[in-house]
């Protein structure tokens, strides 16, 4: 099975929001094949289906005054952020295809980046009851997601470059007794992106049993400002 590889490189939350709900809309329809949209949000702050409120430390009036958004979503979890150097997927996949699983999905999103850091030297894990990737006590790969009909939609956020100040503005996943890492934290030195995304790809092509074929994506509005 093939599928469609889309860089996107910095787009606004909002931007990517409606990109990956018309990704959703066409592999629905059978017009595209499995699609892993990759991109870097300028600084934003995300709540899912289950997130509280108090864990978002400040007011998002005065988050944006700070230059960082707050969107609430319809993917799995709590608050997260994303931001420059943080590597964002959205797998829109057809499970129907693979299998009828979020439990099997889940583990194999984890999966991809347990091989990913193992390339750097780096043991990463799974822990009980609580999904993503960690290093010790601390989370490097957090994830999310949406299923519709079993196609997916939202996805994981890489910790690789970023800036994990931003991550005291909030209790990470509501999660308050853990903490978060990156890629240039473990190692002690920034990793081009470039270089994670041409290891992530082969990564989930191999543990999804996809061929990744890349295509140029000229729909998106870039990011502003």
């Amino acid at each position: 099975m093939l599928c469609r590889v889309e860089q996107l490189g910095i787009v606004n939350y909002s931007d990517g929001l409606k990109l990956q709900q018309a990704r959703v809309a066409a592999r629905k329809a059978g017009s595209i094949p499995d699609t892993l949209l990759l991109l870097e949000h300028p600084h934003v702050y995300t709540l899912g289906r289950n997130a509280k409120r108090e864990n978002l430390l400040f007011s998002s009036e005065r988050l944006l005054q700070l230059g960082a958004e707050v969107f609430e979503t319809d993917r799995g979890g709590d608050v997260t952020y994303h931001g420059p150097g943080q590597l964002v997927g959205y797998p829109v996949l057809d499970l129907k295809q693979h299998r009828r699983d979020l439990g099997w999905y889940m583990r194999s999103l984890e999966e991809v980046f347990i091989r990913v850091a193992e390339e750097f030297g780096i043991t990463a894990a799974r822990t009980p009851h609580a999904t993503g990737v960690w290093v010790g006590n601390d989370k490097l790969v957090a994830m999310g997601v949406h299923v519709s009909r079993w196609v997916t939609s939202h996805g994981f956020a890489f910790n690789v470059n970023t800036d994990l100040g931003y991550f005291n503005w909030i209790v990470p996943c509501g999660l308050h007794d853990k903490g978060v890492t990156s890629l240039e934290k473990l190692l002690g030195h920034p990793v081009p992106m470039d270089t994670i995304v041409d290891r992530v790809i082969p990564a989930f092509g191999e543990v999804f049993g996809l061929e990744m074929i890349y295509v140029p994506s000229e729909d998106h509005a870039p990011a502003r400002g």
